[in-house]
């Protein structure tokens, strides 16, 4: 149901969030040797949560419960190419991380900010004022 009222913008909040988690985790790390950068492939992962491939589904109640590792909202990782490794084998780029960071959080907020209009729509529709 909600996904009748809300459209894909509840899956994309939850993988904008596993994403800015990401990002930074990359900030965080800017400094610590040998770290690899990752980043989320948002696009990818949408695709899947909204095309239903690659859900997951038990069919034995001995399986492992579903979702409990990997990232948030079952979005994948992947490592990002740096554009200029440092010595320590670091591959965290500051600037590009918080420019993705700053991108996610403005798309975060366009759903966030549909959402909010959807749900004064519905109280309208509910309460009649």
């Amino acid at each position: 149901m909600s996904d009748a009222l809300f459209g894909i913008h509840a899956k994309a909040l939850s993988l904008g969030r596993a994403r800015m988690d990401v990002l930074a985790a990359n900030i965080a790390n800017a400094d610590t040797p040998h770290y690899l950068a990752k980043d989320v492939d948002f696009a990818q992962a949408l695709k899947s949560q909204t095309t239903g491939t690659g859900a997951l589904h038990a069919t034995n109640a001995q399986h492992l419960a579903l979702g409990g590792s990997g990232s948030a909202a079952g979005a994948q990782e992947v490592w990002r190419v740096p554009l200029q490794p440092s010595a320590d084998g670091n591959t965290v780029d500051v600037q590009i991380e918080q420019s993705q960071f700053a991108e996610a959080a403005l798309k975060y907020q366009a759903s966030l900010n549909f959402l909010d209009g959807r749900v004064r729509a519905l109280m309208t529709a509910i309460t009649g004022q």
